[in-house]
């Protein structure tokens, strides 16, 4: 700002122009924030109407510079004063209106309507699937998640070589004592959930259909799988049990999730506690082509088919090792991952998401 002719003339003028209508603006400020507004005008740091007339007292004589300060800070604290007082004066006003307002229950709901939360995707979709298995006469048991290597590879045959057993796939546990010392043996986080199988098979005699869920836990990263994720395991045991009772189950529990004839095959496969084994495929329910198949669908790769669950008999040596006798009983077993049907279900191209927790991805379900 350039130095006026007179300063001193010009300080007086713009307080004498600001004079007192300062009182009037902030007496008609009806909230806070209109009187803040009003009080920027006046007083704020850079447009404020008193900042630019103070700022002319740099131009002032030094012999003058006393006493029209003294008068300039007179001005500025009557309007300092005068919003304090205004702005008590709405807060008074804000309290007078609450206590005289009609009363209202703090016990009561709010008025904003909150959305409800809802059970995961994973976890929905668990909950259908083993009310399907109870209704086909299953009984649910839960299982422990770290386990003894003996329930989840020695007494389901797996060889000491097997790859699953090797320290790449198992998360595995060291234990300790009372006094911090190791204990050794061996210990591990649950790689399926086989365990409650040979739990259950070691504790209960035959007849038996259990389907056990919870998570599982191996050392995969990718698309398509995660270090932690969830299985569902079942298996029936009784006298003259075949591959075609664990078919019949099985298409009841495609028919069940997916609708009257999905088609389902098995196809030979290997697991060491089940012979035979087989892979389960149920037809690809994203295709529209009437045969099945369509150039576009990236689930099935064109084939029609979607791999769901591995099954089988239950391998002698498996009943064995529960002190169940192969000659009397036979059995089958089955098992799929929880978040393979959810993607399935809801079109969920990586296993990511599911354990992202991003809202906006959960609120669609």
């Amino acid at each position: 700002m350039s130095a006026p002719e007179n300063p001193v003339a010009a300080i007086e003028e713009g307080l004498a122009a600001l004079g007192s209508q300062y009182r009037d603006t902030f007496d008609e400020s009806a909230d806070e924030q209109t009187l803040r507004d009003a009080y920027a005008k006046i007083l704020g740091k850079k447009k404020g109407a008193l900042t630019r007339v103070l700022a002319l007292m740099r131009h002032v004589p030094g012999e003058e510079r006393a006493p029209v300060g003294a008068k300039v800070n007179t001005f500025k604290q009557e309007v300092e004063k005068a919003f304090e007082g205004r702005l008590a004066a709405i807060a008074n006003e804000q309290r007078q209106a609450d206590l005289q307002a009609r009363p209202f229950d703090l016990t009561l709901p709010g008025r904003l309507a909150l959305g409800r939360g809802h059970l995961h995707p994973v976890m929905q979709t668990r909950d259908d699937l083993l009310d399907i298995f109870r209704d086909l006469g299953f009984s649910v048991v839960p299982g422990p998640e770290v386990e003894l290597e003996e329930n989840n590879f020695t007494k389901l045959a797996f060889p000491p070589d097997h790859p699953a057993t090797d320290m790449q796939d198992t998360f595995w546990v060291d234990t300790f004592g009372p006094k911090n010392e190791p204990l050794g043996g061996s210990v591990l986080l649950r790689t399926h959930t086989s365990n409650t199988q040979i739990r259950v098979m070691s504790e209960r005699r035959p007849p038996m259909a259990v389907v056990s869920a919870g998570a599982v836990y191996r050392r995969d990263d990718d698309l398509t799988h995660s270090p932690m994720f969830h299985q569902i395991e079942g298996f029936l045991v009784d006298e003259n049990v075949s591959m075609g009772d664990l078919k019949g189950v099985l298409t009841a529990f495609a028919e069940a999730l997916y609708g009257k004839g999905i088609p389902l095959r098995l196809r030979p496969s290997y697991f060491p506690f089940v012979e035979p084994g087989a892979e389960v495929d149920i037809g690809c329910v994203f295709c529209s082509e009437e045969d099945g198949t369509r150039e576009s669908c990236k689930v099935c790769k064109q084939t029609g088919w979607v791999e769901v669950l591995g099954c089988g008999m239950i391998h002698p040596e498996v009943f064995e090792s529960c002190g169940i006798d192969p000659e009397r009983y036979t059995g089958y077993a089955f098992g799929f991952g929880i978040e393979r049907i959810a993607m399935l279900r809801y079109g969920i191209p990586s296993i990511k998401l599911l354990f992202d927790n991003d809202p906006r991805f959960l609120a669609q379900f």
